[in-house]
């Protein structure tokens, strides 16, 4: 069992408006797979009735990229494109694109790190669609950079519906990122998320009008977007902000404030800690 409090936290701290993650905190592939397969064999113990789910996902799998292939393509199965051809895909990418696993690996540690309700590896890898719909989003991210725009707009669609997150696979979205409840998330094309940003449920970023430029909010490296809080146009968050609940963002945010209201204003200073 992965112990919650850790002896170091995440380090935000702002230097050059850059938050900072000590590497030596963030857990390798192969760590979190040993703890994965460990997490899942104690479950079965209490829950045998998931024997089935844990084998197939889990136990039954060599290596962590296995695990999230098997895992996301029988979560996004269609009649049109079946899960085996999805897990064939999904594994290609995630075995040769070790950017793509660093940040997962950053993401695991970001939900254990930031979610109260998370206590396991096994409760963001099997239940969390947030998680789920980071990866979702980083696949599709891939294939719309290299030009295979249809099967990244297919996977958003999916995504929408399955998570109930519309994520845009041309938006540019950092590590170590915590999506808490997911339910109702917005992310336009031209967003940009910077490390470590934590959004609550019901966040939209999303544009003004139909503009064909730059036109999604540039969100900070260790930003809290609090839930049904709304940014639109292109406009800044500034390094370890935090936008409270339910507030309308229109104008830029500097570094390390508080921003709250309809339409949000400067209220004090981010505690970054």
């Amino acid at each position: 069992m992965v112990e919650k409090s850790f002896e170091k936290k995440l380090n935000y701290t702002l230097k050059d408006t850059k938050c900072i993650i000590e590497d030596t905190l963030i857990p390798d592939e192969n760590s979190i797979f040993i703890q994965l397969q460990q997490e899942a064999t104690e479950a079965l113990e209490q829950s045998p009735i998931m024997r089935f789910f844990f084998e197939r996902h889990i136990l039954s799998r060599n290596n962590l990229v296995e695990c999230l292939a098997s895992r996301l393509a029988s979560v996004l199965e269609t009649r049109e494109i079946n899960e085996q051809y999805l897990y064939d895909e999904f594994y290609l990418i995630l075995s040769q694109e070790h950017s793509i696993m660093k940040s997962v690996c950053y993401d695991f540690y970001a939900v254990m790190d930031r979610d109260p309700a998370c206590h396991r590896y096994l409760d963001a890898f099997c239940y969390f669609k947030g998680f789920h719909a980071l990866l979702t989003y980083r696949l599709g991210h891939y294939f719309w950079h290299c030009g295979n725009k249809d099967l990244s707009l297919f996977l958003q669609s999916l995504c929408s519906r399955r998570f109930a997150a519309d994520i845009h696979p041309g938006a540019r979205i950092g590590k170590g990122i915590m999506i808490d409840h997911c339910t109702g998330i917005v992310i336009g094309e031209t967003c940009v998320l910077e490390d470590c940003v934590w959004l609550l449920h019901g966040v939209t970023l999303g544009g003004m009008g139909k503009v064909n430029c730059d036109r999604h909010p540039k969100i900070g490296v260790g930003v809290l977007i609090g839930a049904g809080a709304t940014i639109l146009g292109n406009i800044e968050i500034g390094a370890c902000s935090k936008i409270a609940a339910g507030s309308v963002v229109l104008n830029h945010i500097p570094a390390n404030r508080t921003a709250a209201g309809i339409p949000a204003k400067v209220i004090g200073y981010a505690d970054c800690s």
